[in-house]
């Protein structure tokens, strides 16, 4: 977890960086002393959390957290314990009072990792296609706006992939990694190294060789589907 220490106190952060050592997961990218220069260094580095003190010179970690339009992830680490109710009305993770503890710390690291990856995981999903969204295809001088339920097959030929809609068949520089990663595996399924096969235009399915399986596509297509593929997809597709 990328992370930014945030205190006035020198002596504060220099504690709390030889405590994160004991976390290998946790990796401090930068300090602040004031709330201006964390605000600078967050919208820089974009940090996934922050420990963030709250009595600072100027402004308070409070009125900094207002300033930002993009808030990480925050652990409070104050010496004051009046600011609990406060700090959770900002959505923190956790409150830690100083002399912070390597146990306490340990907690609100875990809370601190499970809450990321799931924000992670959820904005993935959130970039994922599926058949209700339109793509913009270019390729040399010609262009096309593709809604995705018309994409039936996807193919990689060297470092482009090849989109299969209707009679088309342009190529796109991007690699089938890539293209996997941006469609929703509801729908689109990576049959084998070289192809994605939309699910909506499966026709039939026969047993193939050595435990593998053949798709036949609604528009005349064959796929073979790899062996660990193919296992996959029954376990996704049966009962």
């Amino acid at each position: 977890m990328r992370s930014i220490i945030v205190d006035d106190s020198h002596l504060a952060r220099q504690e709390l960086k030889h405590l994160l050592k004991a976390f290998d997961y946790v990796q401090v990218v930068g300090e602040a002393e004031n709330a201006e220069q964390a605000k600078e260094l967050i919208e820089e580095l974009k940090p996934a959390l922050v420990f963030l003190d709250i009595q600072m010179p100027d402004k308070d970690g409070f009125e900094l957290l207002a300033q930002l339009e993009d808030v990480p992830e925050i652990i409070f680490i104050t010496a004051f314990d009046q600011y609990a109710m406060k700090a959770f009305d900002h959505n923190a993770l956790d409150y830690l009072q100083k002399p912070v503890k390597e146990d306490r710390l340990s907690l609100a690291l875990e809370k601190a990792r499970e809450t990321i990856k799931l924000r992670s995981e959820q904005e993935v999903k959130n970039q994922q296609l599926g058949l209700n969204n339109q793509v913009f295809v270019k390729d040399g001088e010609a262009c096309w706006f593709v809604s995705l339920a018309e994409i039936r097959v996807l193919e990689i030929l060297g470092s482009y992939t090849r989109i299969y809609f209707k009679d088309q068949k342009p190529m796109i520089p991007r690699s089938l990694n890539y293209m996997e990663g941006r469609l929703d595996p509801e729908v689109f399924f990576r049959a084998n190294r070289q192809q994605i096969i939309n699910l909506k235009y499966i026709e039939r399915i026969e047993p193939w060789f050595s435990g593998t399986l053949k798709v036949y596509l609604k528009d005349g297509e064959e796929i073979e589907v790899s062996r660990r593929q193919s296992i996959k997809f029954r376990e996704l597709m049966s009962f």
